[in-house]
């Protein structure tokens, strides 16, 4: 049974915004924006040389402010303690960059839904096999569609996620290649924007990435 933050990923348009660096009311009016143009999903990320306890109020703040309505998760989780720090602070799913089989499993336990990074068929199955729920294909936007289709068709069993160099020009490439989400950073959590306080703006890019989702 799938984690409930997985089902809303999976059966909305897929995309989970992946917001690095952003905090306090500019991080919420910004997902607001996503929220707007068709975003369902926002993920959060530590950031290695940084106190977790600023990434946990960050996902406290987005939980606070949305509830249900959007699916909040971690991102870059590489450790047990930021497993933890995540879990509490009510993220619904965890992402790292790679594939930790103890952290996935641990995940799991907790209840969370799994989303650890992988790149080779070795990879994508171990962590599937560990429990992952998707498994995202990283940097999907380096390695680009026909990769994505070449390791993930003999693995069609597995969900998996392109993550990374995702833009509205090749999102819907990477949908026919097999991708059932897609992680998106820098485009939709556009600093200068945010900064600027021109949110309609993000809106209006969030839609971009899914008016080229199509149906």
């Amino acid at each position: 049974m799938l984690n409930k933050a997985i089902e809303t990923i999976i059966n909305s348009s897929g995309i989970i915004a992946i917001s690095r660096g952003n905090y306090g009311e500019g991080l919420v009016r910004a997902a607001e924006a996503l929220v707007k143009g068709g975003v369902k999903a926002v993920e959060v990320t530590f950031e290695q040389d940084k106190d977790p306890e600023i990434t946990a109020e960050a996902i406290r703040s987005l939980v606070d402010a949305f509830g249900e309505k959007i699916a909040v998760g971690a991102g870059t989780v590489l450790t047990a303690a930021q497993l933890q720090t995540a879990k509490q602070a009510g993220a619904r799913y965890i992402v790292s960059p790679n594939s930790d089989e103890k952290l996935i499993t641990e995940t799991k336990r907790l209840g969370l839904g799994s989303i650890p990074g992988a790149m080779t068929p070795t990879e994508i199955v171990r962590a599937s096999d560990a429990g992952a729920d998707i498994v995202k294909i990283f940097p999907a936007g380096v390695l680009g569609p026909a990769y994505f289709s070449a390791v993930t068709t003999p693995l069609a069993h597995i969900r998996c996620a392109a993550v990374a160099g995702i833009t509205p020009e090749n999102i819907a490439a990477f949908k026919k290649a097999g991708a059932c989400a897609f992680g998106i950073s820098s485009a939709l959590f556009y600093k200068k924007l945010i900064a600027s306080k021109r949110f309609d703006e993000i809106t209006a890019a969030a839609a971009a990435f899914t008016s080229a989702l199509g149906d």
